[in-house]
């Protein structure tokens, strides 16, 4: 076999142990699913070496998705991290063989204090599992490593089913994007989801024109706006608006008639306008759902207050 072929088999059998986990997904998931949703304190996940390393990022997913969750190394509880718990938590803890003698000696003071544990393991009989309140069986037929011996697929399992209880989660609160970026601000979708129209929205130098303006004069006042368009107001009030295209059309159509008209004859009497407090995200929508790049930015009595254009939501 070449490396490839050695690529592809991993990742075949890493890809067969995710689906093997289906049948796994019993009664002890609804339950844990349940008490970690009525949770009132935080999920503490714990777990040594590799599974470690997954239980920290099964914490991070946890918590980015409204389930309030850290990861502790059970080493450290010896040295004053159990402080940091209380009644109201809940233990996830893992372990693939469900033997793991650093956190089985954890485990009983857990016991003592009266936290539910939630155990993820390949073996259903072991102490971890017996003394879970839930155990979530995560036991693959062999590793993706030619040995069998290195941690592939049993870690890639483990951290599916960390997914799978934090998808379960997600829906039972009725987590919305807007959520999501609360607990990622500083992100892409954070700022999108965050941003408004008032933060974006350019303000000076409005191109605003009149419906009875001919279309001479509007080409001039929409050339220096250098956005493209221009709004047609009466008293102060939007009436409606014209772009580029729209002049462009109107030449098509009328060539040397084209001055004799007036912006009210090409102007579109009820462009897409939004609140200042409308999100960037919202927005975006808008202009790919009517194939616009403007969108004109009113108060509650359609005053203008601004421009936000396609390149205004690149953020």
């Amino acid at each position: 076999m070449t490396t490839r072929d050695y690529a592809i088999q991993c990742i075949k059998d890493e890809a067969q142990a995710l689906l093997d986990l289906i049948p796994k997904i019993d009664d002890n998931f609804d339950a844990a699913v349940e008490m970690m949703f009525k949770c009132h304190g935080k999920v503490i996940v714990t777990g040594v070496g590799k599974s470690g390393h997954i239980g920290a990022k099964i914490a991070a997913t946890l918590s980015s998705t409204g389930t309030p969750s850290f990861f502790i190394n059970p080493l450290d509880v010896y040295h004053g991290d159990l402080g940091v718990m209380t009644k109201d938590d809940i233990v996830l803890a893992i372990s693939n063989s469900g033997q793991t003698d650093e956190l089985l000696r954890f485990l009983p003071m857990v016991l003592h204090m009266q936290i539910p544990i939630v155990a993820m393991s390949g073996n259903p009989h072991s102490l971890l599992a017996k003394y879970a309140t839930y155990h979530l069986n995560v036991s693959v037929s062999k590793e993706a490593c030619p040995l069998n011996l290195a941690p592939t697929s049993s870690t890639t399992a483990t951290l599916a089913m960390g997914d799978a209880l934090a998808v379960a989660l997600m829906e039972k609160r009725n987590f919305q994007p807007k959520d999501f970026a609360q607990f990622h601000p500083g992100g892409e979708l954070g700022k999108r989801l965050l941003t408004t129209a008032q933060d974006v929205m350019l303000s000076e130098n409005m191109p605003v024109i009149t419906p009875e303006m001919n279309l001479g004069e509007a080409v001039i006042a929409v050339s220096r706006g250098k956005l493209g368009l221009g709004v047609a107001e009466t008293d102060g009030i939007i009436a409606g608006l014209i772009t580029d295209g729209d002049i462009r059309r109107a030449m098509e159509k009328w060539q040397a008639e084209f001055f004799n008209k007036t912006v009210a004859d090409i102007m579109t009497t009820k462009p897409k306008t939004v609140a200042p407090t409308a999100k960037i995200s919202e927005i975006q929508q808008i202009m790919n759902k009517h194939k616009i790049h403007t969108v004109l930015v009113v108060d509650k009595e359609n005053h203008l207050l601004g421009v936000v254009d396609h390149y205004s939501c690149m953020i």
